[in-house]
């Protein structure tokens, strides 16, 4: 048995979790230890009853994990452990991280650099129009969304991102074999595509349950930077992922909405608990103090660990210094028409690389 079978078996049992999981990996040090380890010695772990000990002892007549791997293979579906270079590094240090995550699609180094879009499956206008305004911002700005690709502000934050031709994680709570909710497989397909990844912890024929969407929201509120809250009631999953990303010391932002709108109750409450006001996308990218790295003007990075400027921002952020530049001069020196420098400052602009002055002048930020 490999070791990626065996976490892959003791991922599968019912009831064990990643806490007992990894409370076993301590006392005996290896996954196939554990699955060859008596009864009684099992016991002897905090929190394993006999019926748990009992699971573990007896999972051949439970699981199959080589026919897991093998499908997951054949779906073109990866599994990566916490020993992987691509797990996620700001899941490792979670106390219930997850031991183990399937992934359909990709993930990227710079993926760490994300924001968590959450909010409630019933949304109106207002939410959907305020989410695909500020996730577009955010995703052309570099930052990776994540969020639950649940119906309502989930899967408008990830159609957004993918329309701003930029990353976007999904994280399901059922197995990728049950994705939910089925209308938005066409969705999951083309974040895996290209534009990132779709994630469950849980084995591949994994139905969702009201265990399983709690589960999914403490990997949003861990693996993003800060969480921002666009549109939710006053008793929302959404607000649980807030208070995760509290807990783990996240900062929280929520746009604010109509006083006597119930669909907003759960936003301006976060924002009278003190979670920052939000309308721009600026206000996130200011708070956190900076960009992701692969939109910073820094030649010295490593190709793998940041894309370059495109030819025109490139070829124009060079000439921006400190000192103020005019628009003019700009057009003169890069030899573009007005019409390319205008709309290669305007792009410039809202990656937070320039900053605009009175009189048609620009510096770098």
């Amino acid at each position: 048995m490999s070791p990626l079978e065996a976490i892959v078996a003791l991922n599968m049992l019912p009831k064990l979790g990643p806490i007992r999981t990894q409370r076993l990996l301590d006392a005996f040090l290896d996954a196939r230890t554990i699955l060859h380890t008596p009864k009684n010695q099992l016991m002897r772990v905090d929190g394993i009853g006999p019926e748990t000990a009992d699971s573990i002892t007896g999972w051949q007549n439970l699981v199959d994990p080589s026919a897991e791997i093998k499908e997951a293979r054949d779906r073109e579906i990866t599994i990566i452990t916490r020993d992987d270079e691509n797990y996620p590094v700001s899941l490792r240090h979670v106390y219930d991280a997850p031991m183990l995550l399937y992934v359909w699609g990709e993930i990227k180094k710079h993926d760490r650099h994300a924001i968590g879009i959450v909010g409630s499956r019933r949304t109106s206008h207002y939410g959907k129009q305020s989410t695909k305004k500020i996730s577009y911002q955010l995703a052309h700005s570099g930052f990776t969304i994540v969020s639950g690709l649940a119906r309502g502000i989930d899967t408008t934050a990830h159609e957004a991102a993918i329309a701003a031709n930029g990353r976007t994680i999904a994280v399901i709570g059922s197995g990728l074999a049950k994705l939910y909710p089925p209308e938005n497989f066409a969705l999951a397909e083309k974040i895996a595509s290209g534009f990132g990844a779709v994630i469950s912890e849980f084995p591949l024929h994994t139905a969702p349950s009201k265990q399983t969407f709690p589960m999914r929201n403490r990997i949003v509120a861990a693996w993003a930077n800060a969480i921002l809250v666009t549109e939710c009631p006053a008793w929302s999953g959404s607000l649980i992922t807030a208070n995760l990303a509290s807990d783990y010391g996240k900062p929280i932002f929520a746009i604010p909405g109509p006083i006597d709108k119930p669909t907003s109750a759960g936003c301006n409450q976060l924002i009278r608990d003190g979670a920052t006001l939000v309308s721009d996308a600026n206000h996130i990218t200011d708070d956190l103090g900076e960009l992701p790295l692969r939109f910073q003007a820094n030649p010295m990075l490593k190709e793998n660990d940041s894309p370059t400027l495109p030819e025109n921002e490139a070829k124009v952020m060079a000439m921006i210094g400190y000192d103020e530049v005019s628009i003019d001069d700009l057009i003169t020196r890069s030899k573009m028409t007005a019409s390319e420098v205008g709309t290669t400052l305007t792009k410039l602009e809202m990656r937070r690389l320039i900053k605009v002055l009175p009189g048609f002048r620009y510096c770098a930020s």
